[in-house]
């Protein structure tokens, strides 16, 4: 092969993908540092602020808000709450890919749910941070020690925007979801063992899954400044061992559904299906064509993927045994 081409060196067989790797190692103290993460950042109250109200929609009041990150700095948040209180069914922290959040995905947000998109530290808009915002930056941003990795952070702040959303809509407490995808799907499955107040959650191409597999092949994503870091630097290897969305799956007990593309030139499939197969709750798969790619394929497969999320989240409790 004369030219290199992230998407041939990523598309499996669906055979083979549905076939569960090993594994991964993990290390001894994995939820003792994630519950104590947890513990340090989960819990309590959330300082937060309006920063602006924003148009509104036919069924949602919105607004731009700063709340507290776990990187101890102001982040960014859009929220949706229904205008009218009674209509109001659940609540849904909203995660985003590594091109950041700039604005609220409207077409998320059922007219009976109150909706929160925060912002990852470091990818805020219109907010300084020690985190830098480009992709291959932010991935290695503290990577060398588990205390101050960036995703370490990330995480945290989906528990706190959780707490912020409860705090705005209270009634959504009961009925908390989670969605999220590529980068915003692995910190969501790093996340969500921890918070019991989460119900149900939708992970889209998740990234992080499996580094041992993930780090085996070159690709067009975040995971390639990793693995070329990792040439350099081999000792920080472990730290990346705290932060496997596949490890942390395994610890996921509400109802989940992933769907995984079985070509991504971006996240390796190997590592999406990973995150799938690592779960032990009850769990769906919905197989897309592709991710992280441009074109028709990819815009279908784009909606099918959230027209599945979105019915997953309307199925009643029966149906998800």
């Amino acid at each position: 092969m004369t030219q290199y081409r992230p998407e041939e060196l990523t598309e499996y067989s669906l055979t083979a993908l549905l076939t569960p790797a090993a594994r991964p190692e993990e290390p001894a103290d994995f939820e003792e540092f994630w519950r104590g993460t947890f513990e340090e950042f989960g819990t309590g109250s959330v300082p937060w602020e309006l920063a602006r109200d924003l148009d509104a929609t036919a069924t949602h009041r919105v607004t731009e808000i700063r709340f507290e990150s776990s990187a101890d700095e102001p982040t960014v948040a859009f929220v949706m709450v229904p205008h009218v209180e009674s209509d109001l069914r659940r609540g849904l922290v909203i995660g985003h890919g590594y091109g950041g959040r700039t604005a609220p995905d409207l077409d998320q947000v059922p007219a009976d749910t109150a909706a929160i998109f925060p912002a990852a530290p470091g990818t805020a808009p219109n907010a300084s941070s020690r985190f830098p915002a480009l992709p291959d930056e932010h991935v290695l941003a503290g990577i060398a020690h588990r205390d101050t990795y960036s995703h370490r952070f990330a995480a945290a702040d989906v528990w706190r925007a959780a707490t912020v959303l409860i705090d705005t809509a209270p009634a959504v407490g009961g009925a908390l979801d989670f969605s999220g995808g590529s980068f915003g799907g692995g910190i969501g499955a790093m996340a969500l063992p921890w918070d019991a107040r989460f119900r149900r959650a939708s992970l889209d191409v998740p990234s992080f899954g499996h580094h041992a597999i993930r780090l085996t092949r070159q690709c067009s994503g975040s995971g390639e400044a990793v693995r070329r870091h990792l040439q350099l630097h081999p000792e920080v290897r472990p730290v990346l061992d705290y932060f496997d969305a596949a490890i942390a799956a395994s610890r996921i007990r509400i109802p989940v559904h992933v769907a995984a593309a079985v070509l991504d030139p971006a996240v390796d499939p190997r590592g999406q299906f990973a995150v799938y197969h690592a779960l032990t709750g009850p769990r769906r798969l919905s197989v897309r064509a592709n991710g992280h790619l441009d074109g028709t394929v990819a815009e279908v497969s784009e909606r099918m993927s959230r027209r599945d999320a979105a019915d997953f989240f309307a199925l009643p409790d029966d149906r998800l045994a």
